[in-house]
């Protein structure tokens, strides 16, 4: 993998992991406010959700480039 496809997925995990952790946290803090009268677990239950998420999102898309894919692999 060259570096230039490296920096690029690593700036795509960043730019999801912001993403997921944001709704995350936003879902966490209606779901604590509106249903669960302001306890703090469901936003640490969110920003959680949100972060474990982003790590496998990450790590599925690191290790993509070492996969084979079944319609690649011709039969012979």
């Amino acid at each position: 993998m060259s570096e230039k496809e490296l920096g690029k997925k690593l700036n795509k995990c960043f730019a999801d992991t912001a993403v997921k952790i944001g709704a995350g946290l936003g879902l966490g803090i209606v779901f604590s406010v509106v249903f669960f009268k302001r306890h703090t677990w469901p936003v640490a239950f969110g920003l959680g959700s949100g972060l474990g998420m982003a790590y496998s999102n990450c790590q599925t898309d690191l290790r993509s480039h070492y996969l084979h894919h079944s319609n690649t692999i011709k039969e012979q």
